[in-house]
């Protein structure tokens, strides 16, 4: 979440708020595998078994809970930039627009995320 804090005016400004995203790491690519009698493996053979796995792995991710946990991870962060503003009588905005509660979190929700 990337914000701006203003403190003349006592406002936390909100300016981008990140899709919901499942990163897959370590990302890499061999370039020099040693083959052998028992290894007739090569560097592009490693990749293709990667790159499979990978796709099967983003598969998995899509069909499970992980992306709504994103995104209720990101509303719950979202309301503790809420309460921690209003306790202290600062306001929060978004877009040029002033949460003024909770709900209006919920209200966002459907502008930012996919």
């Amino acid at each position: 979440i990337e914000f701006e804090v203003d403190e003349t005016t006592k406002t936390v400004k909100i300016n981008s708020i990140p899709n919901a995203e499942v990163k897959l790491n370590p990302d890499f690519e061999y370039y020099d595998v040693t083959a052998d009698y028992l290894n007739q493996f090569d560097a592009t053979d490693y990749n293709k078994i990667k790159k499979t796995v990978n796709a099967s792995l983003m598969k998995k991710v899509q069909a499970s809970a992980l992306l709504g946990n994103a995104e209720n991870r990101l509303i719950s962060e979202l309301q503790k930039f809420y309460i921690l503003t209003n306790s202290m009588g600062w306001r929060l905005t978004y877009k040029e627009q002033t949460i003024e509660s909770l709900e209006a979190l919920q209200e966002i929700k459907p502008g930012i995320l996919p």
